[in-house]
Formats: C-alpha cells, structure tokens, sequence
C-alpha cells in the first residue's frame, strides 16, 4: 500500500534536509526519502578511535555562510579557525622544497590574471572577456583550465595554480571550461574569498563535524525521514506525483528532488522530463575527489613550525592541511582530486595508506608514517553522491546550470548547484533549501486541495 504526503523530499543532505525544516515550519507533510543509509548527502563525519570528529566529506565554513553559521549556533556546535600558523612547503619534484610564500613570478602573474578574469567588472580582452553586465563570453566556454594554464609564461606558476585549482574543483582542469571555473569564483564572491582561510570560504571548522549537523537536522523528522529508499522513478498528472523505489510507492501532491543533476538522471520520469532537463543532466559531471585523514595524538607537526599544509606539485598527495579541533589529537587532511584520485583507487587500501604516508612523512617527519588511526573516502565511488564537490558543466555548456531549479509541474529542484550563490557548497545547498519550500508553499496555497 502506498504512503501519502503532501510534499515528497529526495534526498537527505543539507538541501533536503533544509527543505523538510522549512516546510514544517509552514505546517507542511512532508517525508524524505534517502537512498543511502545515513543522511549527510556530501557531509559524512566519523569518530576516530580516539573520539575526535572527522570529516570525511565538506567540512569548512565560510566568513560569510551566515546560514551554517547559524545553524552550528542553533545546535550548540562551535566554529574553530582553520589552523595555518607556520611554514607551508611548496614540493617542487622530490629534491626541491621551498616555502609557499616564495613562488615564482610566473605564479603571482598566473593568480594576477586569473584574478582579472573572474572580476564581474574585467574589460574586454581579445580572448579572455567578460562583458559589463558579469555574463562570461562564449569563446571562454570552448576553452579549458587545462589550455589557459598551458599558455601561461614559465611553468612553476601555472603548476602551481592547476594544483589550487584542481583542488578548488575536484575535477581535472581539462574537463573545465575557463568560464565554468569564472562562474563558480564569483559564485563564492572572489578569487580571494574562494581559496581564502581567514575571511575567505575555508575559514573555520565546526565542533563535532559538519556531519552532526546533518544528523541533528535528521533527528527532528524521526519518522518522516526513510534511509535505503532510492527513488527510480516519478510519474506526474493531475493528481500529484508517485514516488517509486524498491521499497515502496509514495504519493503527494509535490515532490523536491535534492540530488545534483547527473546522479538525477537515473530517476524514470513520466511523462519524460522536458529536454532543457535532459540537456542538464546529460552535460554536468560530478567531480572527483579522494579524501583521508590521518589521525595522531596531537599536532607534532607545529613543534617544527610547520602548519600543516602542504602543496604538491607531482605527488600523490597534492594538498594536505591541519584539520586538527583544538585541544584534541592532530589531523592531517589529504585531498586528492582529478587522475591522481583514480590512480589511487587502482591501489589495495594498505598500498594507497602508505603511499599518502609516505609522501607526508618527506616534510612532516617519520612520525607521520605511524598515524593512530585513518580513515578514507573516495566520494566518485559513492553510488548515491557520485563525486563531489559539485555538479560541473561540461565545456560548451556553462548556461546549462541556469534552468536547474526551474520547476516541472510539481517537480521541484533543490541542492546546491541551484544556488546562485555559493554553488558547490553546504551553504549553497542551505540556501537551495530554504528557496525551494519557499517556493513549494507559495505554489500549494495557489492549489486547490487534492481530493482524497
């Protein structure tokens, strides 16, 4: 028999989550249906064997991601400010290490430019523009990340910035176009904001994980929520929606679908979704990311006024930073996006532990090989995410995000690739959240009740 709400939620990330909250608080039934067996979507804490938090998905919040800001406040979680006192090695080759701060000046011309590009103000360049009104030539979307760094002059530079930017991605930079990377820094306010610590997006980490966030926003549905319910299919008609999953059949006069768009793309519609709707999900990608953290007793690191960050220009860990909570044992987190990510997946999970290991224990000493505890996490493994950070448009089709939280009869969108601002991260997907009760509340109140 199936189960009847007035509002069906898919997917029980920050986007879901926030779109379940907002529409309770309107008086609203609702039920979220999750396909994985926790909730979190893109934010997934664990606890190390020692019992700090560890996130394993998106954990930092930003100066101004004032709705996570709140919402910590809201749940009793503290904010601690990313730790990046001390020396940051620059690896340049296995024999080569200098400090960050002294990079080329092929490095500051690359940040230069790319700083001027993504400005909303930038004047027309004969290949590389923007008009005055912030819409990003066509001619930047045939070009990639990749192709603009290789005409860069020198070559520390422009490897120093495919790093920062593959990371800022998750995503190899030949799969970007130069004005999908224009779009996504003025989505977070500014070069400087995008890849900042200190009033920029990376500035603070929360108490207890962004998970626990999740797991607090999930609590207050209790049995409206349903974990291990993969939606495969939505049919629309006059009477609402029906909801299918191998667990079970739901009806409701509306639904929001939370998940980005390619991973979307599984879900049967009938009648079939309109084209511009296949055009999005057949032209994003999700990104790719492997992230572990490596757990010890405390931050030893700092004795030797490292901080805990690390570039890499060839390694097979590129990034690394100190995610360490304060006062509590020391984290060393590890990003690796792009090829490299897979040339790690090609690996044992022994083989790929020592590999990251080892490369650290180069510039962070020995005691970096014998962590008390690891954890890992290749999110473009993840069948019900996909990849991470984000939805990215395929080069050709940077517009194509622009109809993604365009309604379809009573199929809502939501998630953070619908936010203008802040797509790609959690305070995005809040945001997606909060629009689309917003806009499944004004669109019930124009409906007459269905009747039962």
């Amino acid at each position: 028999m199936a189960e009847t709400t007035t509002v069906a939620v898919i997917g029980a990330g920050f986007a879901g989550l926030t779109t379940a909250r907002t529409l309770r608080a309107h008086g609203v039934d609702v039920l979220v249906l999750e396909a994985a067996d926790r909730v979190g979507g893109r934010a997934h804490t664990v606890h190390s064997t020692v019992g700090s938090a560890i996130d394993l998905g998106g954990q930092w919040i930003g100066h101004d991601h004032t709705r996570m800001i709140a919402l910590a406040k809201e749940f009793g979680s503290a904010l601690f400010p990313t730790h990046t006192a001390g020396r940051t090695p620059l690896v340049d080759g296995a024999d080569q290490v200098r400090p960050l701060s002294l990079t080329t000046a092929a490095a500051a011309l690359t940040f230069t430019q790319l700083a001027l590009l993504t400005h909303p103000r930038f004047p027309a360049l004969r290949q590389l523009r923007s008009d005055t009104e912030g819409r990003i030539d066509r001619a930047l979307d045939r070009i990639t990340v990749a192709q603009w760094l290789a005409r860069m002059p020198g070559r520390r530079g422009p490897e120093l910035a495919g790093v920062v930017l593959g990371e800022a991605l998750a995503a190899d930079l030949g799969d970007v176009s130069v004005a999908a990377l224009i779009a996504g820094v003025r989505s977070a306010g500014g070069l400087r904001v995008l890849l900042g610590t200190a009033g920029g997006a990376q500035e603070s980490l929360v108490t207890g994980g962004v998970g626990g966030l999740a797991e607090r926003l999930a609590a207050e549905l209790g049995t409206m929520l349903r974990l291990g319910h993969p939606v495969t299919a939505i049919s629309r008609s006059d009477a609402g929606v029906t909801i299918e999953s191998p667990a079970g059949i739901v009806r409701a006069d509306r639904v929001v679908v939370t998940v980005p768009p390619p991973v979307a793309a599984a879900i049967q519609h009938e009648p079939p979704l309109p084209e511009y709707r296949n055009r999005l999900q057949r032209n994003t990608f999700m990104g790719t990311i492997y992230k572990a953290v490596a757990v010890y007793d405390r931050p030893f690191w700092r004795d030797d006024g490292l901080s805990g960050e690390l570039v890499d220009l060839s390694g097979p860990a590129p990034a690394a930073f100190d995610s360490s909570p304060p006062g509590g044992p020391g984290h060393l987190c590890v990003l690796v996006p792009g090829q490299r990510a897979r040339a790690l997946d090609r690996l044992a999970p022994a083989e790929r532990r020592d590999t990251i290991l080892r490369a650290l224990a180069q510039h962070f000493g020995e005691r970096t090989r014998h962590p008390v505890d690891w954890h890992e996490k290749a999110w473009h493994l993840d069948d019900y995410v996909g990849g991470g950070y984000a939805a990215l448009p395929r080069p050709g089709h940077v517009g194509i995000l622009a109809t993604a939280a365009e309604p379809i009869g009573p199929v809502h969108w939501a998630g953070t690739e619908t936010a203008p601002r802040w797509t790609g991260y959690l305070e995005g997907a809040v945001a997606s959240g909060e629009r689309a009760a917003q806009e499944v509340v004004a669109a019930l109140r124009a409906t007459p009740a269905r009747a039962e």
